[in-house]
């Protein structure tokens, strides 16, 4: 009787944090659709939208990765011989851009076509293009003493040192999701890592520890020049980074029960809303929902307890707000594009990604 009733209990547990089923085909009819549109609006190259940033493709390839669709096949396949293409002589997977500010953003490219490389599964097929991927990103860390120690920025040959949250996660969820493809390192050659204590304390630097925004994260600490026209938060937490502060947390293997993994907790219940990413807007939308699920299902939460004592399940939310959003022809697409959002490929990627865990 007793295993019936635990066996009863945990039916229920499932039961209450699945999507509901009107909400589950649904979700699963805007994930097909999103695909089809996807696969169309593939170039015959195996790329997609801009041609200087394989990151855009990466994003593509990683969701069709994630959703191990058969109708994806022969489009993943495509995007894999894209991206090892674009592998250069110094390791990274990015495309240069010669006087260029920024130049090819060579950390950001290859972080993003190294995790896609790996979910599409080229560790056995393309082994040295990935090691060397991972040599070139344990490159662009921040050795030395500072505001930056630990972190990461866009591009190894910037001209002065730089770094910020987003850049940083890329680098730590690259380098944690791929850790693998070092078995594969000839017996010859050191294995390859980066330095996860300096990593971790920079991460956390971006954390706020007091006041309003206690548990949030910033995007960096340099105080950005004011335009006239400027209408940005300076030097605010807000939703997207928490939630890769979050990611970044756990990648650094900080305890879900840490003080400061529990903090973002309270910031996220006091903050939460699929309206706007908190802090920016329409800034960022997608991205914010991208790195609003990774985050969660790393952290092992089904449902968010809100300031108020709500229950929030997450899931249902969040697949209501991207079936709402999707455009009649499949895609999404963001009308602000301050983070290039407007290009309806990444918009899409991102919420593919959102949704292929949603699902899972």
């Amino acid at each position: 009787m007793k295993r019936f009733l635990l066996l009863c209990l945990a039916s229920i547990a499932v039961a209450l944090h699945a999507l509901t089923p009107e909400t589950e085909a649904q979700a699963k009819a805007a994930l097909n659709s999103g695909f089809t549109w996807l696969r169309a609006a593939q170039s015959p190259d195996g790329s997609w939208s801009d041609k200087r940033f394989p990151g855009m493709s990466a994003l593509a390839l990683w969701a069709m990765a994630n959703a191990a669709l058969p109708e994806n096949s022969a489009a993943a396949q495509k995007a894999e011989a894209y991206l090892v293409a674009c592998a250069q002589p110094d390791g990274g997977i990015y495309v240069p851009i010669p006087n260029r500010r920024g130049g090819g953003l060579g950390n950001y490219n290859t972080c993003l076509c190294l995790t896609a490389l790996h979910a599409a599964g080229a560790k056995e097929r393309h082994a040295s293009v990935l090691l060397a991927a991972r040599a070139y990103i344990a490159s662009t860390q921040i050795e030395t003493n500072g505001l930056h120690e630990g972190g990461f920025g866009y591009d190894k040959s910037s001209p002065r040192e730089y770094t910020d949250l987003n850049n940083t996660l890329y680098a730590i969820d690259a380098m944690r999701l791929t850790q693998d493809v070092e078995e594969m390192r000839p017996s010859n050659q050191k294995k390859v890592d980066i330095n996860w204590n300096a990593a971790k304390q920079y991460v956390l630097s971006m954390q706020q520890t007091q006041g309003e925004d206690e548990g949030g994260f910033l995007y960096n600490r340099e105080v950005p020049r004011a335009k006239q026209d400027d209408t940005r938060p300076q030097l605010k937490a807000y939703g997207s980074m928490t939630y890769a502060g979050l990611l970044a947390m756990l990648h650094c293997q900080l305890s879900r029960d840490d003080p400061r993994v529990r903090s973002v907790y309270q910031y996220i219940g006091k903050h939460w809303t699929l309206d706007e990413n908190p802090g920016q807007g329409n800034q960022g939308l997608y991205f914010y929902y991208d790195i609003l699920a990774r985050a969660l299902t790393a952290a092992g939460i089904e449902q968010l307890t809100l300031a108020d004592g709500t229950l929030i399940d997450w899931k249902e939310a969040l697949a209501k707000a991207l079936i709402r959003r999707q455009q009649t022809d499949g895609s999404w697409v963001n009308d602000n594009n301050r983070f290039w959002e407007a290009d309806p490929v990444l918009s899409t990627s991102y919420a593919l990604l959102a949704l292929t865990l949603i699902l899972d």
